[in-house]
């Protein structure tokens, strides 16, 4: 995607770390016009498939998911971070650990929001190593739900998590796939 592409490169920062700093349209401060264009490559990209769910995990996925679901017209269902005390009954558990915040999470949901019936679309905003993923795939896999693929607005294909989930099988497509970054040039990977 283009438009994405030439977004990063203008209010993206590089920091050290490998981190891409995106908040002034993505993920703190939200650009919904342009948000609203990445749902519809997502529904572009994955609406021939029988979508019933899409998954995310708490917090900068959701807004990201909750717009893309609005094309597919299905709920949208995050994984949380921590247990609160309205979430009752059968739980979905799995870790997963944070790129950005150094730390590993156990991410959370209801075994009332997905089942065997769904076909979910996981939708996230960056993919780095794959564990946000990978914790969401043991969610699906758990509840005997069909995966129908993966959608994440940035990759950072330097590291390994894309690969990782292609080799496995996952259709995973992402809007844009960063193949080199640093303070003053961020190089993006050819797609089709």
């Amino acid at each position: 995607m283009k438009a994405l592409e030439e977004k990063i490169r203008r209010d993206g920062q590089v920091r050290p770390g490998n981190i891409l700093k995106v908040d002034s349209f993505l993920n703190h401060q939200m650009d919904i016009n342009f948000i609203n264009e990445i749902g519809k490559e997502f529904y572009r990209l994955f609406g021939d498939r029988p979508v019933t769910k899409i998954l995310t995990v708490e917090a900068s996925g959701i807004g990201i998911a909750c717009i893309t679901a609005q094309y597919f017209h299905v709920p949208v269902v995050f994984a949380k971070k921590a247990k609160s005390l309205n979430l009752d009954g059968s739980l979905y558990i799995t870790q997963v650990k944070s790129y950005t915040h150094n730390r590993t999470f156990d991410v959370i949901l209801s075994k009332k929001f997905l089942n065997a019936d769904d076909h979910v679309l996981i939708i996230d905003d960056f993919l780095a190593n794959g564990c946000a993923v990978n914790g969401l795939l043991n969610i699906i896999e758990e509840a005997g739900a069909t995966l129908e693929g993966v959608g994440i607005v940035i990759e950072k294909g330097f590291q390994e998590g894309g690969k990782d989930l292609r080799a496995k099988g996952v259709n995973l497509k992402s809007l844009a796939i960063i193949k080199s970054m640093s303070d003053s040039d961020i190089e993006f990977e050819e797609q089709e």
